[in-house]
């Protein structure tokens, strides 16, 4: 993908991540790697709603987070932190999407993450990656990154615990399908504790099994980012600009 087709992949998670309840305010941040040398990114300015932004209005900055031009908007290089550890040492990680939502921070203080509640929960049942809480991740504890990327592993998700959710992929496309999908598990599981009902948790092989299917799935999130960038241009086209 070139520049602008990204940029208008990572404005487009923006509005998504808006539209269905994951936003915090103008807190938490998606980036994207740019393609060619010197680790450039995109990312939100600070101050910005996230159902405001658009292809234009990203920010390239380099790993620590500075941007690379002069700005109306601030960024927050603190807030960069949790991304610029993972995109420098996940090469893979061409997109990171980091949330604080309701249903994921009640999950992330949990002690036993994400529960075999459901079929959806099961994409993801251990295999998630867990990180204490530290405090707000910012530049006076940058001794956090190693940590970070150490307990991330190679793992395509991470509940930030005390926080909130984190997913990383190769495109827009399959980090933000990460990110609803996970989102999901944690919905059902707050969802299914409410009741107080006794919980019916399958076995280990079965969560295997189906861990294994999802993972088989070819072009992972594609169909459904074509399907979502069709629904934005109808409802918000002002996206691409």
């Amino acid at each position: 993908m070139n520049d602008q087709e990204l940029r208008e992949d990572l404005a487009a998670a923006y509005r998504l991540i808006a539209l269905f309840g994951m936003s915090d305010l103008i807190y938490t941040h998606l980036s994207v790697r740019l393609p060619g040398d010197g680790n450039r990114f995109l990312v939100n300015p600070y101050g910005w709603l996230f159902e405001e932004i658009t292809a234009s209005s990203l920010v390239e900055v380099d790993a620590d987070g500075l941007p690379a031009q002069p700005l109306s908007f601030p960024v927050n290089p603190a807030g960069f932190v949790i991304h610029s550890a993972i995109h420098r040492a996940r090469h893979d990680a061409a997109c990171v999407m980091h949330t604080h939502t309701l249903a994921g921070m009640a999950v992330a203080a949990q002690k036993q993450g994400i529960l075999p509640l459901n079929q959806i929960s099961m994409e993801f049942t251990n295999h998630v990656a867990f990180h204490s809480y530290e405090g707000i991740a910012a530049d006076d504890n940058l001794s956090e990154r190693e940590r970070l990327v150490r307990d991330l592993g190679d793992h395509p998700a991470m509940i930030l615990e005390n926080h909130g959710l984190l997913t990383v992929g190769t495109t827009v496309a399959e980090t933000f399908y990460r990110m609803y999908y996970l989102e999901q598990a944690c919905r059902i599981q707050i969802a299914v504790q409410s009741t107080g009902a006794p919980l019916s948790l399958p076995g280990a092989a079965t969560l295997e099994r189906t861990h294994a299917q999802f993972a088989n799935e070819p072009d992972k999130g594609q169909l459904v980012w074509t399907a979502l960038r069709r629904k934005l241009d109808r409802e918000q086209p002002a996206y691409r600009s």
